[in-house]
């Protein structure tokens, strides 16, 4: 033992520093962490500061990361990815990344929040984080007959995803997107039970090494189906797909179905009878608004509808405010007056909209949760695509709107 040693470790408290220790954080984080140059930027700009609780300070983590600090992974569980604070980085830091990243090194150091162990498990014994059999999968569209895909007739593979396939309030949004898409023409099909996780939900919970047997899975999955484009219903599985798939995602084109539908309009091959009088507003979703730039395909679509008048909140487009349930969140339980929905429905309220729209099932379950904790009961949560089919989409079945019977 040296004498710097012996000297640290007869001082209480005392913390030793070890370079071992920074390279697996750098190594965790692919080098992004140090770019942080400690200036508080994301801690100001992090929506938590917007509840009870704290900022999520990115420098205390990093630091208290690198130097091994008991505690250190407690808040890296609490940021959803949303993006807010990278967009003032003034170094361009992808925060998101590298908080996923030390999420990944708390794995290894086995401090990771009980229950998250779980959710992986019912995504490789079920194949989905919701722990629903697989031969459930496709019970969301019960008396739809929609097709199996077939690369022969079909242009597009709808891909439902999980949340959509299994939670019954998301379950009505993948059906109202089949409306959409019948009503314009457009030949897609499903993989029906067989259609595979995209994944989201391991890399959010930073499980990198499961995420990448996923992609490889699923990759030999879509080149034998022979699939080529797909259309998606929720942005993170559309984020997933194009963003974090690599290579292997340039065998097929990626769309969230919000921009097919503007390209649909646009087209001529869809359109609405509309509304007397309505109003509406519109919550991006941060992985469509800040993670994808897209902001104006969903309001293209509302644009297209005959008496529907468009108020925005103050914070839209890249400003949004993040719901809450990205990053892995929905699968954690967040207090009641932690929740960001809450603050973002009371935003939504104050503009005197009839409807709340959004594009995310994700926002749709928070937002949702929002409306019953501020009590703006006036105010209707609705996903776009059920908004559209309720403004009269041309040739859409009545029924398609309605949810699967257990």
């Amino acid at each position: 033992m040296t004498a710097v040693t012996e000297a640290a470790t007869s001082v209480p408290n005392a913390i030793l520093l070890d370079d071992n220790r920074w390279d697996r954080v750098l190594a965790a984080t692919n080098g992004e962490a140090a770019a942080c140059y400690q200036c508080g930027t994301c801690t100001a700009t992090c929506p938590w500061g917007l509840v009870a609780g704290p900022s999520i300070g990115v420098r205390s983590v990093i630091r208290e990361a690198q130097l091994g600090i008991d505690g250190w992974a407690d808040s890296v569980w609490r940021c959803t990815t949303c993006g807010a604070c990278e967009a003032r980085c003034p170094h361009q830091v992808p925060i998101g990344e590298v908080m996923l990243g030390l999420r990944s090194l708390a794995w290894r150091e086995r401090t990771v929040p009980s229950g998250l162990a779980n959710v992986l498990w019912d995504m490789h014994w079920d194949g989905n984080p919701w722990g629903r059999p697989p031969s459930a999968r496709s019970a969301w569209a019960a008396g739809l007959d929609i097709p199996r895909f077939d690369p022969a007739t079909h242009t597009t593979l709808l891909y439902v995803g999980c949340t959509a396939s299994y939670d019954r309030r998301a379950q009505k949004v993948a059906r109202a997107v089949v409306g959409l898409l019948r009503a314009a023409a457009v030949p897609f099909g499903t993989l029906g039970d067989d259609e595979p996780c995209c994944g989201d939900a391991a890399r959010s919970l930073g499980n990198d090494a499961y995420f990448e047997r996923i992609v490889m899975a699923n990759t030999v999955r879509f080149k034998e189906a022979g699939v080529a484009s797909v259309v998606t219903v929720s942005p993170h599985c559309y984020d997933t797909f194009a963003s974090h798939y690599g290579a292997a995602g340039d065998q097929f084109q990626v769309r969230h179905y919000s921009q097919l539908a503007r390209d649909l309009i646009a087209e001529g091959r869809l359109s609405f009878s509309g509304f007397d009088a309505t109003s509406a507003t519109f919550h991006d979703p941060c992985y469509l608004a800040r993670h994808h730039d897209e902001t104006e395909a969903p309001r293209a679509v509302l644009g297209a509808i005959p008496g529907l008048e468009l108020t925005e909140m103050a914070r839209s487009r890249a400003e949004t405010l993040c719901c809450g349930g990205g990053g892995g969140r929905m699968w954690m339980e967040t207090p009641a007056d932690e929740r960001f929905a809450t603050a973002r429905v009371r935003e939504a309220a104050a503009t005197g909209a009839s409807y709340l729209v959004t594009t995310c099932p994700h926002c749709i379950s928070c937002l949702e949760d929002g409306v019953s904790v501020s009590g703006a009961r006036d105010l209707k949560v609705i996903d776009l695509a059920e908004l559209a089919m309720l403004a009269g989409c041309a040739s859409a079945s009545p029924s398609s709107t309605e949810a699967p019977h257990d």
